[in-house]
């Protein structure tokens, strides 16, 4: 009998810290999705945003190059293995003629301050990805080849799609990178680490049930405005980025 009460007890509390750590508000857990690529700190200005990360993180990103017929550029810093941080901003040097470059380049001049607009999902195969939002009910945009050039002159290629309700940027797009290209993480500037990552939103019950659909385990909490957040950790400590 004493045996049999100490497992139920085991059990009871076993299954108490479970739900603790799964609930809406648990905090203090460093909680990353799995197959997180990388998040995307959109800016107005590209050096502005440069300098202002690396006042808070300590790190400095280095430019990455620009997205031919997107108007847009970046810089990057790494935030572990196989995951980092890219500063997104409007690329002066291209002037939009197509509507959806100049729609997103617009977004981005017109931010008042850095902040989080999006998120990507890495996968080694696409398509099984495509076949799960469908077979899911989940409506995508068709999915298109993307490159940049670097400043060494090489090129990187992947192919992504988004989704086409993806909650004001909570739910990421998906993203594979071409086997011949090195992932960004690998030789951005070091000194960062993502700690946690999650998201906020008045409808979280709807985005945390299309996270699931997806196989993403990704925390997802009550907010006012939809929101993400990440903590991260760098070389003057850890600091939130929102």
């Amino acid at each position: 009998m004493p045996s049999s009460i100490s497992r139920r007890w085991f059990l009871a509390l076993a299954g108490a810290a479970i739900a603790a750590r799964r609930g809406f508000g648990a905090e203090s857990v460093s909680s990353v999705p799995t197959d997180l690529d990388h998040i995307l700190l959109g800016v107005s200005d590209l050096d502005h945003g440069i300098a202002w990360l690396e006042e808070r993180s300590g790190v400095r990103a280095v430019f990455g190059g620009v997205h031919p017929g997107r108007g847009t550029r970046n810089a990057l810093l790494s935030l572990g293995p196989r995951r980092y941080l890219e500063i997104i901003a409007p690329d002066p040097q291209q002037v939009g003629s197509a509507a959806g470059r100049e729609l997103w380049a617009a977004r981005l001049q017109a931010l008042q301050e850095p902040r989080l607009i999006h998120w990507a999902a890495h996968t080694s195969d696409l398509a099984a990805i495509v076949q799960k939002a469908m077979a899911a009910g989940i409506a995508i945009e068709a999915s298109r080849d993307g490159s940049r050039a670097r400043p060494d002159g090489k090129t990187l290629r992947w192919k992504s799609f988004s989704l086409k309700n993806d909650y004001d940027g909570l739910l990421p797009f998906f993203i594979e990178w071409s086997r011949d290209s090195v992932h960004p993480s690998q030789d951005a500037p070091a000194g960062c680490t993502l700690l946690q990552f999650s998201a906020e939103s008045p409808n979280a019950q709807d985005v945390a049930g299309a996270a699931a659909k997806l196989g993403l385990d990704f925390s997802v909490q009550p907010g006012k405005q939809p929101r993400l957040r990440a903590r991260i950790g760098g070389k003057k400590g850890e600091f939130e980025l929102t």
